[in-house]
């Protein structure tokens, strides 16, 4: 066991599509927190080239793609370790996905979560620092099932992608309940393609006391309730990735990104994001970041080591792309000969909703969590505002907020999973361990 003390510190989404204003106000504060650690990650929301190629046939939201020169930037606040697997991984396709890792690569930044083919997507990243190696392992389970990369065989390549975690997502209904979902599916034939598939050998049969209505699935219980449950081969191909790690590295971090939701809020973690989560330490992992849903979720200490569901936006330039792809623009039953800003405008209805009317997506923490022997000593929460209400010019960028007033959310919420957070005098969280 490596008896050296080790630092992290680590961000939410970078959402990134411009270069940084030199020396702006609250950098070298922030900057100074984050250099504190020895392994600094971040998650890249965006792709990196330079419009050279085309617009995926779908995108994450908005299509994002960065100059590769933030990557310097990046280095400025003091991140040497980033993954870059969410639903904007292929914005710009398999293209897009394998310039980013170029950029990446030529960078010298150590990455995980895609890959050219799937066994690169899944594999450890490492980040070697003086007092001892680092894996990273990152996943998305938010991602357009093409996204996903594929594993190569003896006869063909894999394909780019991101090393995706999918989910079992069932509702679970009464008995007489579901004899009103089989009446809806007998009046409507809405399952007659995938009957007749099933009759010819083409999809596997329904488990005993299964049912599908399209593509939702159904079963008996007690109760009507959703359950979610990750993917069995997807959570073995991570479960070995950790196993790997372990061989090689000291400490292993697990980069997850994740929008799906338990419930009505987007704050409650969905059910088989906190089963991932939990499996990832108890296979050995030392700490799960998340991030995704664009603002704050609670924070979990499992077995003595930090889960954060989600840290939310380290920045956050939704509305500041250059241009956009086509399919965009007819989303909004527009074309490319508008202004990028009535595109914009339509889909916020005059700029009146979205990200950019939610305080919650311009509010974050950066955690610093040190361990030694093998235990979390400490884990403090230096609160960051990202300009809320100011300019296109200036919004989106972080900044220190000591004595942050939505701290008290981020309280209340970690409070049901055990989490005591206590402010500092210096304005700080402060998790109790």
């Amino acid at each position: 066991m490596n008896t050296k003390k080790m630092a992290f510190t680590a961000a939410g989404d970078m959402l990134v599509q411009r270069r940084l204003p030199a020396g702006y106000e609250g950098f070298e504060e922030l900057a100074g927190f984050i250099k504190r650690g020895d392994a600094r990650y971040f998650n890249l929301e965006t792709t990196l080239n330079r419009g050279e190629g085309w617009g995926n046939q779908y995108g994450g939201g908005s299509w994002l793609r960065a100059d590769p020169a933030v990557l310097k930037d990046a280095r400025e606040y003091g991140f040497n370790l980033l993954s870059f697997a969410n639903n904007h991984s292929l914005d710009f396709s398999h293209w897009g996905l394998l310039e980013t890792i170029k950029a990446v690569n030529e960078e010298g930044l150590p990455h995980a979560g895609c890959g050219a083919n799937l066994s690169a997507a899944a594999a450890p990243a490492y980040l070697d620092t003086p007092k001892g190696r680092v894996a990273l392992i990152a996943a998305t389970s938010s991602f357009e099932a093409p996204s996903m990369a594929g594993e190569q065989s003896r006869r063909f390549i894999g394909r780019p992608g991101v090393n995706g975690l999918r989910h079992e997502e069932i509702y679970q209904v009464t008995k007489e309940q579901m004899e009103m979902v089989k009446e809806i599916a007998k009046v409507t034939n809405i399952n007659a393609i995938d009957d007749i598939s099933r009759a010819e050998g083409y999809l596997p049969s329904l488990e005993e006391g299964r049912f599908v209505l399209g593509k939702l699935q159904f079963e008996e219980g007690s109760e009507a309730r959703r359950v979610t449950r990750v993917h069995k081969g997807d959570m073995e191909r991570i479960e070995k990735a950790i196993y790997e790690a372990q061989f090689q590295a000291d400490y292993i971090m697990v980069a997850i990104h994740s929008h799906e939701l338990q419930g009505t809020e987007k704050e409650t973690p969905d059910d088989f994001l906190v089963e991932f989560c939990h499996r990832c330490i108890d296979c050995g992992a030392d700490a799960v970041v998340g991030h995704g849903p664009h603002l704050l979720r609670p924070i979990e200490i499992y077995k003595g080591c930090p889960i954060f569901y989600s840290l939310g936006d380290f920045m956050l330039e939704n509305e500041n792309i250059p241009y956009a792809p086509e399919e965009f623009y007819k989303m909004y039953h527009l074309n490319s000969d508008s202004a990028l800003r009535r595109l914009f405008e339509t889909r916020s209805n005059g700029f009146k909703r979205g990200l950019q009317t939610d305080r919650r997506a311009f509010e974050t923490v950066v955690p610093y969590w040190e361990i030694q022997n093998g235990k979390m000593e400490k884990l403090l929460l230096l609160p960051v505002e990202l300009g809320f209400g100011e300019s296109r010019a200036m919004g989106g960028l972080p900044r220190p907020m000591k004595h942050a007033p939505f701290m008290q959310r981020l309280i209340e919420m970690s409070k049901p999973y055990g989490t005591k957070i206590c402010m500092t005098e210096d304005g700080l969280g402060e998790v109790m361990l």
